[in-house]
């Protein structure tokens, strides 16, 4: 089982910036396999990129774990439509565009969600999202996740989970993925 980190668009290192370094610190602590690695086409984060990356650091593993963060976490969805996972956290995940254009150009929005593909092949699915998110409005969040029944956390004052809010840990996030995996 090895766990991914797939961050937003428009973060060019995940070795550096916001929680994603913590996080990965901390899973590997605990002996965790974590793929921590910078995207291809980080500023538009275009599915055609994306997917196969993911689907090429993910190979031969039939239990991963997606961490998708943003347009990450759109991006986890969509894998999670045509391959299996373990489980997947989804942080600040949208379902629209939201009229920006450099998410229309992801192209993760051309088609339909497949939404009863996703809740299949994805053992359990967590989302964290706030009410405050300057990007992606609560009601994208809410929507998802009556789609696809997460388990739902939902925060007042986090922002997007990133520098909106100078996000450099998240304890929560830690604590779910510890109680996942049975190592509390």
């Amino acid at each position: 089982m090895r766990i991914m980190l797939v961050p937003g668009n428009g973060n060019a290192d995940v070795h550096s910036e916001i929680w994603y370094p913590w996080i990965a610190d901390r899973l590997r602590s605990l002996g965790l396999d974590v793929i921590a690695e910078n995207m291809p086409d980080a500023d538009l984060a275009r599915k055609e990129y994306w997917l196969p990356f993911i689907e090429k650091q993910l190979e031969g593993d039939s239990n991963p774990i997606l961490i998708g963060h943003s347009s990450g976490a759109t991006a986890s969805m969509r894998y999670a439509e045509t391959h299996k996972l373990l489980g997947a956290v989804l942080i600040s995940a949208c379902y629209t565009d939201l009229g920006y254009e450099s998410e229309k150009a992801s192209h993760y929005f051309d088609d339909p969600w497949q939404w009863e593909r996703i809740k299949e092949n994805t053992g359990w699915i967590v989302q964290f999202h706030s009410l405050n998110d300057p990007y992606v409005p609560i009601g994208e969040a809410r929507f998802i996740a009556a789609r696809l029944g997460s388990e739902y956390k939902e925060y007042l004052d986090q922002g997007h989970f990133s520098s909106d809010v100078e996000k450099i840990e998240f304890p929560e996030l830690l604590e779910i993925l510890k109680k996942k995996l049975g190592l509390l």
